[in-house]
């Protein structure tokens, strides 16, 4: 089954730490990139910009309104995901407790929810 697990975090904390410190955790996360891909269970994934380079586009009645910034003000922002293949949510967890951010941030899980076929002729 395919889990998405979305990195949060509060980016006071990255924009906090000297370059050796964002290094380092970028190695983490690529190693356990790495691990993942070779266990079969990194189907793909991103690392996102800053919530300061987020636009959001919404559109009411027709309309379509675009705005500067996150969808949401929240403590902590999303910051990527990981598209992960495994046997249950046990096992998503597990694999998600050992992204290196789950150590001062969140790691949201939610089973991805397949679309239904597209109708012939649409």
């Amino acid at each position: 089954m395919k889990y998405a697990a979305l990195v949060y975090y509060q980016e006071s904390i990255t924009d906090a730490m000297t370059e050796r410190e964002w290094h380092d955790l970028n190695q983490q996360c690529l190693a356990g990139v790495k691990r993942l891909t070779d266990q079969g269970q990194f189907l793909g994934g991103q690392a996102l910009q800053s919530v300061g380079s987020a636009t959001s586009v919404r559109v009411r009645d027709g309309e379509v309104l675009v705005s500067d910034g996150p969808f949401a003000e929240t403590k902590e922002q999303l910051a990527g995901f990981y598209l992960l293949d495994a046997r249950d949510l046990d096992e998503a967890l597990q694999l998600a407790s050992r992204i290196p951010p789950a150590r001062f941030g969140t790691i949201e899980v939610r089973p991805v929810r397949e679309l239904p076929p597209r109708d012939e002729g649409a």
